[in-house]
């Protein structure tokens, strides 16, 4: 694999890494499952990253393949995310109710949540899957009950 059959992603990977103190890749949120295992085979195969303690680091082959020289790499502190004050959420928004129905004791059911919000039962899955668990981080279970469905809930 040379400079040019490199990705437009693996290059960006690398060069990020390469312009950091411990050369980790850092991986965007939005690249998961079979394309990062796709990109992490890739570039171990051609020995452009290798893994050290469960941190796949570019190598010094990484590094020249993106034109970055070894010794020239800038020593720069490693990658962290802005750190501020947790969002707000606005009171009686939609979420903050289905948050609020998620927190009672009994918690909901999708076709309960479809009633409150006339929503499609997709939109329900999405909003607990995608706002709730991923970007606010809240742990929300779920079982199946006699009568209900499968109730979800989110521990208070």
């Amino acid at each position: 694999m040379t400079k040019t059959e490199l990705s437009p992603t693996q290059q960006s990977l690398l060069k990020s890494a390469a312009g950091c103190e411990d050369r980790a890749i850092r991986w965007p949120d939005n690249l998961r499952g079979g394309a990062r295992t796709k990109i992490i085979t890739a570039l171990v195969e051609a020995g452009f990253a290798e893994n050290r303690k469960g941190t796949l680091v570019v190598t010094e082959a990484g590094m020249r393949a993106v034109g970055v020289a070894p010794e020239a790499a800038p020593k720069r502190a490693p990658h962290t995310k802005a750190a501020g004050a947790p969002r707000k959420m606005r009171e009686g928004s939609k979420q903050a109710r289905l948050i609020e129905m998620l927190k009672r004791k009994e918690g909901a059911s999708i076709e309960e949540i479809v009633e409150a919000f006339g929503w499609q039962p997709h939109t329900v899955r999405g909003a607990i899957a995608g706002a709730l668990k991923k970007k606010l981080g809240l742990t929300v279970t779920s079982e199946k009950v006699d009568g209900r469905g499968r109730v979800y809930r989110i521990e208070a």
